[in-house]
């Protein structure tokens, strides 16, 4: 099952990307940013931990709907078992 990127997902993977190419630039000595900027890669860091956070959040809800999914299936199987052996007399 293939899931499409959201908005949320493209704006943190440019997230991702910009920090990267700015610790590039920053360690070659290409930019020299003032004290302010030199926070916001941190920022867009927690940014990324915030939607990875939702992520799981959003993962964990899926696994609660699966594990709901499993106990109904398991217990169809069973009457289907139970109604044969009746009907059957096994």
């Amino acid at each position: 099952m293939v899931k499409k990127l959201n908005v949320w997902d493209i704006l943190a993977w440019v997230a991702l990307a910009g920090i990267l190419v700015w610790l590039i630039l920053k360690t070659f000595g290409i930019i020299n940013t003032p004290l302010i900027l030199e926070y916001a890669p941190i920022y867009g860091a927690v940014y990324i931990a915030g939607w990875q956070i939702y992520k799981l959040h959003t993962v964990a809800e899926d696994v609660k709907e699966l594990k709901k999914f499993k106990e109904a299936t398991i217990k169809k199987i069973n009457n289907l078992e139970i109604n044969y052996k009746l009907n059957h007399r096994i």
